[in-house]
């Protein structure tokens, strides 16, 4: 199916943008072992209506997972959270989201951060509880950072990834229902992760860069890459 949808549609992932560092004015990512993943949400449409898009690309390897869900409160936060945990081949030592911004409204489209953490003002008092996406980070290890404050570029390299995903999919074709997006959504992903080169991999696909890191530091590793399907993301 993946090589299928890529022949028809490879035009869509030669032009995609590399989903590298920061632009050239901002100061470069400091580097990081493989297993740093940002995380972003947004709002996609089909015919049928609404859902949101949650994605996570690892800042290393360029690995990126998505995942189509009808809301997007903190329930489905941190089950995308142990969605990722299971698709991801290595582990995973940090992450990074929005911090907590603003309160949703009625009918707003998607609070930023809030999913993912408790706004300044609820957290360390002492009716403040520790949020699941949290218990689920420490429980494995992981560390959960928060974008800094008037610096929405931190997390940029996901948005950027959010809105190519978007430009390749319900920006380019009308979808009647869910279903045929989902669809699209798991070819598309499959196709970035096993066939788009990328220069900030010099020329390797992520699919190939996580080979090439699992054959020099496979204590990084939980399974070998070489046997799992590339792209998990159905």
């Amino acid at each position: 199916m993946v090589r299928h949808w890529f022949k028809h549609h490879g035009e869509c992932i030669s032009r995609l943008p590399d989903v590298g560092g920061d632009k050239p004015t901002r100061a470069r990512f400091k580097r990081y072992p493989i297993g740093f993943f940002h995380i972003d949400i947004a709002e996609v449409q089909t015919a049928e209506g609404k859902l949101f898009l949650f994605v996570a690309i690892d800042r290393t390897s360029k690995f990126a997972v998505a995942r189509l869900v009808e809301k997007a409160d903190r329930r489905t936060a941190w089950e995308f959270l142990e969605y990722l945990l299971r698709v991801v081949p290595y582990r995973i030592h940090t992450i990074l989201t929005d911090r907590a911004i603003g309160t949703p409204l009625v009918r707003e489209t998607v609070a930023r951060g809030i999913q993912f953490a408790e706004q300044p003002r609820n957290r360390n008092t002492i009716t403040s509880r520790q949020m699941r996406f949290d218990m689920i980070c420490e429980a494995n290890g992981i560390e959960h950072r928060l974008t800094k404050p008037n610096h929405p570029w931190t997390n940029g390299q996901v948005e950027r990834m959010n809105r190519t995903t978007r430009e390749a999919t319900v920006k380019r074709f009308h979808y009647e229902s869910h279903d045929p997006l989902r669809t699209h959504l798991a070819d598309f992903m499959a196709a970035y992760n096993l066939a788009r080169r990328l220069k900030t991999l010099g020329g390797l696909t992520p699919y190939e860069c996580i080979c090439k890191i699992w054959t020099s530091e496979p204590d990084r590793f939980i399974v070998d890459p070489t046997h799992q399907m590339p792209g998990l993301n159905t």
